[in-house]
């Protein structure tokens, strides 16, 4: 499976944050909408990313819910029919959340720089420092520690949990 250091962090001023974002960038800004369906998963999380109707991924993944930099295990398969594959995981599984984002991704180095924008639940940054093979966690969480400092990123903002938690949580 691959890894990745992994934050996500509360925004209150995205137009502020994009252009600091952008002037440390490799590579972006990339545009993309997301439909992410959960579904019951014993052993982590699996969720169907659907980009259009003819375009998606299931994505398996296993992380802790801890504010700080996290490691974060997945697995990404890709689909060309996810509507089909929402319809019968949703049957097999049953779905337990919906979320719509749209996305705005920057690379800085390694790290893919996510500016989400969520229905209902606001405006969030999220981070993914891509480990190679048997790298130490401890390289991911330095650099995604520097890079939060560079971005103005402050303990407070930091979310434990997935976006569905957010949502789930909103919903109570």
């Amino acid at each position: 499976m691959a890894r990745n250091i992994e934050i996500k962090a509360r925004i209150e001023n995205m137009a502020w944050l994009t252009p600091r974002v952008a002037s440390l960038a490799t590579e972006g800004p990339i545009e993309i909408a997301q439909d992410d369906t959960f579904f019951n998963c014993v052993t982590g999380r699996l969720k169907l990313r659907a980009f259009s109707n003819d375009s998606g991924e299931l994505i398996f993944y296993r992380r802790v819910n801890q504010a700080g930099p996290k490691e974060s295990f997945y697995i990404r398969s890709p689909t060309a029919s996810p509507e089909t594959l929402r319809e019968s995981l949703s049957l097999a599984y049953g779905q337990i959340g919906r979320i719509r984002k749209y996305r705005t991704l920057f690379l800085v180095g390694r790290t893919r720089v996510h500016l989400d924008r969520l229905e209902g639940l606001g405006h969030f940054l999220e981070l993914e420092v891509m480990l190679v093979g048997d790298e130490s966690t401890d390289a991911g969480i330095r650099e995604a520690g520097e890079l939060m400092d560079r971005l103005g990123i402050q303990p407070a903002q930091l979310i434990e949990g997935a976006y569905l938690d957010l949502l789930m949580a909103q919903r109570a």
